[in-house]
């Protein structure tokens, strides 16, 4: 019988411990950048993986795509191979008003919307972000002199029906095609705001579900590529403030790496 996980096609050795993932596969690269002993262990759909060295710390990068359901195909293969601290670097939209584009926005905790971790456990089962994670990610942004915020992730299903452009008077309307939106959406969005919901994106949760689940240490990290609701399509900036995103999880992964 094949040792090889069935979608990846990695077997035991390819996968490091200390594991960053992301939604683009062409992040992996800038992820592992500066690695040695660097080598492409999956190039399959969505899910580009590297494994490398970095300063004597065996670390691995992998791309999930977007939404949950490939990121939980993807943290099922790499816990199964060895990963035990998983650290998502990524881009979402702020809902904070406070929060500036290319500032990084910290997860200690998701509100859980997406369906992929119901399948897993009930919707009261908790997403939180291990502390130890959060704290390094913490201490590497100070020690970098980058703004980062703490707190509460949505995670959600829909990338442009949950998203909205604001109007005139702070109206908001659709992304979606021929301005579908059903009107309990802006609600919802409000209604996250009002909660004093940090930012939102769409694999946290399934990340942090699955981590404790399944015993392993994770967090994540994103930049803040948007607000939401969008000023205009133009808002949207995937890569402002990116590099130091990468950088300050990298120092709290060799430091977690050592703990």
């Amino acid at each position: 019988m094949s040792d090889a996980q069935p979608i990846t096609g990695c077997r035991p050795g390819d996968v490091a411990p200390n594991v960053f993932v992301c939604g683009d596969p062409a992040r992996v690269a800038r992820i592992s950048a500066g690695w040695t002993e660097r080598r492409t262990v999956c190039s399959v759909r969505e899910f580009t993986i590297v494994t490398g060295q970095l300063e004597g710390v065996s670390l691995t990068a992998a791309s999930h795509g977007i939404g949950a359901p490939g990121t939980a195909v993807l943290l099922e293969e790499l816990i199964k191979l060895g990963a035990r601290n998983v650290i998502r670097i990524g881009n979402s939209g702020g809902l904070d008003p406070t929060l500036e584009l290319g500032e990084l926005a910290i997860t200690t905790g998701c509100v859980r919307d997406d369906g992929t971790s119901r399948t897993y456990v009930i919707p009261e089962y908790p997403a939180v972000a291990d502390y130890q994670v959060v704290s390094a990610l913490v201490e590497a942004a100070r020690a970098r002199g980058v703004r980062a915020h703490t707190g509460i992730t949505w995670s959600l299903d829909g990338f442009y029906v949950r998203n909205a452009i604001a109007g005139p008077g702070g109206a908001m309307s659709s992304m979606s095609v021929g301005g579908y939106w059903p009107s309990h959406l802006e609600t919802r969005i409000r209604d996250m705001q009002q909660a004093r919901v940090m930012n939102c994106e769409m694999e946290a949760g399934i990340l942090l579900t699955l981590a404790g689940l399944f015993g392993i240490r994770a967090g994540a990290i994103c930049v803040v590529s948007d607000r939401t609701p969008w000023p205009g399509p133009a808002a949207l900036d995937l890569d402002r403030n990116m590099s130091d995103c990468i950088a300050v999880a990298t120092r709290a992964m060799l430091s977690l790496a050592e703990s």
